[in-house]
């Protein structure tokens, strides 16, 4: 009996030795690689994110480091970043501190104009909010963006932005009274009073270059092929370690990744990385799908992301026993950009599907309705974009509605009814947004300068219904 007992044990043990030797040093290689390119994808979304915009710029524009590209009209769809709003018009500065502080100069608002500003690392971690509702609340200021390690006294009168990244970028909304021509034009004129330029010149400031680029196709949508790993690559090249993240080293030299080295996947490497890149889309597809809470009880509008992420951005992941690195990542596969005080200067609402839980066909229509008095001292939009590059839908004639629009009818009671469909119903063309009968699609819901109404919730967004079509 011992005996029989001794070698039914004796068999147990040897079947996961026996698995384990099923696995020659070729395959372990090959798993490894996979499983940690996976996770690089995530923990580097938001860096890739920031670099496919940079490298657009770089390579499709007349722009420069440390200048400003702009659209000079409200955005259409040759504009395919994540989820952009257009119902404004945009301003980047892409900044490099290797060379020293580089200044951002925003002027105060007054009659003429105003703007909202944000100023984000590489990693796109928030270091502050300016303009009419960031922290100089609209009397403009003097924004010192100092390098890594940099100890040197900054003068009166500059306030100092300590990044953790030689690169990031600013990105500038001047405030838009509508999309008549006139108004376009003096918020151009307004945001060209903004000034970009290193502090070693402060005396003297040399002219701040600006360049229109909104006749420019410029797509920065997430690449998800092995070309990924190329923008991972050039970050990891060109940035300091931050803390925090000195646990990927390792991760990233099993890809082929390590600082000071080149970065040269063969043919089999890239392969596996193909099949990386695929699997962590369909992960972060299937969170994202799963949807994010809802701002209000059984509502389909959602927060605009996972509250962990909002979390993490606004408090520069102070917290040593959270790092939210795949709420962040999910983050950056829709959207770009980080705002410190989210709901002090916008606030941003979500909803991937109906009323009835069905997720959004551009085949179909559907009908929202903005009741009166909405929470905003601006305005509120509503806008649809791709459901799979979460950009603006290719070739639509716009992409959203918004209450600064003069046209728009509103109802007796002061509430707005908004029409998503192929077809515009009859009488509505201007209350309308065409979609794509080939294409899934998605809205986001925006509140400049929300009022406390939204966040005591007294007023609420009604979800979107399915509609009859004419």
């Amino acid at each position: 009996m011992i005996k029989a007992v001794l070698a039914a044990l004796a068999l147990i043990c040897a079947v996961p030795f026996a698995l384990a030797q099923d696995f020659n040093a070729g395959e372990l290689q090959k798993h490894a690689i996979e499983r940690r390119a996976v996770e690089a994808a995530i923990w580097g979304m938001p860096a890739v994110n920031t670099d496919l915009m940079r490298q657009e710029m770089l390579t499709k524009t007349p722009g420069k480091v440390n200048q400003f590209i702009y659209w000079g009209r409200p955005l259409d769809d040759r504009n395919q970043t994540l989820t952009p709003n257009p119902d404004t018009l945009y301003f980047m500065g892409f900044f490099d501190t290797k060379e020293g502080p580089m200044v951002l100069e925003v002027p105060p608002g007054d009659k003429n104009g105003s703007l909202n500003g944000n100023i984000v690392t590489q990693w796109q971690t928030s270091l502050e909010d300016v303009g009419l509702l960031g922290v100089d609340k609209g009397a403009g200021g003097k924004f010192v963006i100092l390098p890594p390690g940099y100890d040197q006294k900054v003068p009166e009168g500059y306030s100092p932005l300590q990044s953790d990244t030689y690169g990031g970028y600013a990105l500038v909304r001047p405030n838009l009274k509508s999309h008549a021509d006139a108004d376009v034009a003096a918020s151009i004129d307004y945001a060209k009073r903004v000034k970009f330029y290193p502090l070693s010149a402060a005396a003297n400031p040399p002219e701040t270059v600006f360049s229109d680029v909104r006749d420019i196709e410029f797509d920065s949508t997430i690449r998800y092929d092995p070309s990924f790993y190329e923008h991972l690559d050039r970050v990891v090249q060109s940035e300091p370690w931050i803390e925090r993240d000195r646990a990927m080293i390792d991760q990233l030299r099993t890809i082929g990744i390590e600082k000071g080295k080149p970065f040269a996947p063969d043919e089999a490497t890239k392969a596996i990385f193909a099949t990386a890149i695929s699997e962590a889309k369909a992960l972060l597809e299937h969170r994202y799908d799963a949807g994010f809470p809802p701002f209000w009880d059984g509502s389909r509008w959602t927060m605009p992301a996972l509250p962990e992420a909002i979390e993490a951005q606004g408090t520069t992941y102070a917290d040593r026993n959270k790092y939210a690195i795949d709420a962040r990542g999910l983050g950056y596969t829709y959207a770009y950009i980080s705002i410190k005080r989210l709901g002090a200067g916008q606030f941003y609402l979500i909803s991937i599907r109906d009323k009835d839980g069905d997720p959004y066909d551009g085949g179909k229509s559907y009908r929202l309705t903005v009741p009166p008095d909405p929470p905003v001292d601006q305005y509120w939009s509503v806008t649809v974009y791709d459901r799979q590059t979460h950009a603006l839908v290719r070739n639509m004639e716009r992409a959203s509605r918004a209450s600064n629009a003069a046209e728009l009818q509103k109802n007796a009671d002061g509430s707005v009814d908004i029409f998503f469909g192929p077809k515009a119903p009859a009488g509505k063309e201007t209350n309308w947004v065409p979609t794509d009968p080939q294409r899934g699609f998605e809205l986001m819901f925006r509140l400049y300068a929300p009022t406390q109404a939204l966040f005591d919730k007294t007023w609420r967004l009604p979800d979107v219904e399915k509609a009859a079509a004419e």
